[in-house]
C-alpha cells in the first residue's frame, strides 16, 4: 500500500480509508497534505480492489481548514506564488470530486473553512450532530474562493450566502438542515450509520457506479439538455450490453444475487 507524508490510505474489504493525519493540529491541511490528498485520490482511481472511499480525520477533528503555520508562510508570498498553490488546492478538490469510486466524508469534532470543501467535494457526507461546521474566512478578511464551487453545488445559493457571508458556526442538525451533511446522527451511532451506507453500495454493479457517477458529472455540468438526448441514450444501451449490464439483468430476471455481490 502506498504512503505518504499527512494522510494514510488502509484498505479493507474493498473500503479504502483515506485518513487525514495531522490531529496534533486537528488535521488542518497544508500544502504537503494538499499534494497527498491529490496523489492519493488519484492511485485510488487505479485500484480495481477498492469499491467505496471514505474520507475521515484521526482523533478529536475531521479538518479544522487552512494551517495556521502554512497560512503565516502565504501571507508572505508573490501573487504567483499564491496562485501556483490555490490551483493546487483547486486540482485537489477536483481530484476528489470525479473520483471513479463513490466517496462518503464521515465528519466529527471540527470542520472548519477549507474543511468543508474537502467534504463537500465527496458524494455524500455524514457527521454526528455535536460537530462544528464554519465556512469563517471572511472573520479573517479571505473568501471561501477554491471550495466554492462544491460547496455551492452542495447548498445552493442562498445557503451558501447565509454560511459564506456570516462565518457563522453550526452543528450537525442545522448542517444537515442546509444539506451540506448529508445526515447527522447521534456520535455513538456515526459508525455504524456510515457502514450501513457501505454495505448498500457494495451491492451495486462497479462499473455501473463509475458510470452513474459519470452521468450525473455530465448532466451537472457539461451537457445541455438537448445534447442530454444523445448522450444519455448511448450510455445506456452501452451499458446494458455490457458484460456487467448483462449480469445485472439476468439475476434480477433469474431472481438471484448477482456475481459482484457476496455472500
Amino acid at each position: 500500500m502506498k504512503s505518504f507524508k499527512t494522510i494514510e490510505l488502509k484498505l479493507n474489504d474493498g473500503i479504502g480509508t483515506v485518513w487525514l493525519n495531522r490531529p496534533e493540529v486537528h488535521n488542518a491541511f497544508n500544502n504537503v497534505m494538499i499534494k497527498d490528498l491529490t496523489e492519493c485520490f488519484g492511485y485510488i482511481n487505479d485500484m480495481d480492489d477498492i469499491v467505496a472511499v471514505v474520507l475521515r480525520g484521526r482523533e478529536k477533528s475531521f479538518c479544522a481548514g487552512a494551517d495556521l503555520n502554512w497560512m503565516r508562510d502565504v501571507a508572505k508570498y508573490t501573487y504567483e506564488q499564491n496562485f501556483s498553490e490555490s490551483r493546487e488546492l483547486s486540482e485537489c478538490l477536483y481530484r476528489i470530486y470525479t473520483c471513479k469510486k463513490p466517496t462518503i466524508t464521515l465528519a466529527y469534532g471540527a470542520v472548519i473553512g477549507g474543511g468543508n470543501g474537502l467534504l463537500s467535494a465527496c458524494d455524500m457526507a455524514y457527521c454526528d450532530d455535536d460537530t462544528t461546521f464554519s465556512l469563517s474566512e471572511i472573520k479573517i478578511g479571505i473568501i471561501p474562493a477554491c471550495i466554492s464551487p462544491y460547496v455551492v453545488k452542495r447548498i445552493g445559493e442562498y445557503g451558501a450566502k447565509d454560511l459564506m457571508l456570516s462565518g457563522r458556526r453550526i452543528k450537525g442538525k442545522e448542517a444537515e438542515w442546509y444539506r451540506l451533511v448529508n445526515k447527522s446522527v447521534e456520535p455513538d451511532h456515526l459508525n455504524e450509520y456510515v457502514n450501513n451506507v457501505i454495505e448498500i453500495l457494495k451491492t451495486s454493479g462497479p462499473k455501473a457506479v463509475t458510470h452513474c457517477k459519470n452521468l450525473i458529472y455530465a448532466i451537472s455540468n457539461t451537457l445541455s439538455l438537448d445534447e442530454a438526448h444523445d448522450y444519455t441514450a448511448k450510455m445506456i444501451a452501452d451499458i446494458r450490453a455490457s458484460a456487467e449490464g448483462q449480469e445485472g439483468m439476468a439475476a434480477f430476471l433469474e431472481k438471484r444475487k448477482p456475481n459482484w455481490v457476496k455472500g
